[in-house]
């Protein structure tokens, strides 16, 4: 993601003129969802980049933890329709900001 976001940056562009969403899971070897998700909400130059993250912690107080680091959604594994329209959801709403910025 910081190579991402350097790049936009040396090219005078926003990280969400590259990257419209990142869709995470909780559970990952290195570094977990959660604290990937806060990373990026409190780092200034992803500014406006949604976080949806996805998993099999299906758990109220697991979709609540991932609010709390500033998740946008929590969409349970096993819910396909449900990811899909979020996920479309997420995007359209990415696309008028960038309407709304660009007019």
């Amino acid at each position: 993601m910081d190579e991402i976001a350097q790049h936009a940056e040396q090219g005078g562009r926003r990280i969400t003129d590259l990257v419209q969403c990142v869709l995470t899971d909780v559970e990952m070897p290195e570094m977990d969802g959660y604290v990937l998700t806060r990373r990026i909400k409190e780092a200034p130059r992803f500014a406006g980049l949604p976080v949806l993250m996805h998993s099999s912690l299906s758990a109220e107080a697991s979709q609540e933890l991932g609010k709390g680091v500033g998740a946008d959604a929590y969409v349970p594994k096993f819910e396909p329709t449900e990811l899909a329209r979020t996920l479309e959801e997420v995007l359209r709403s990415q696309a008028n900001r960038a309407q709304g910025l660009a007019g």
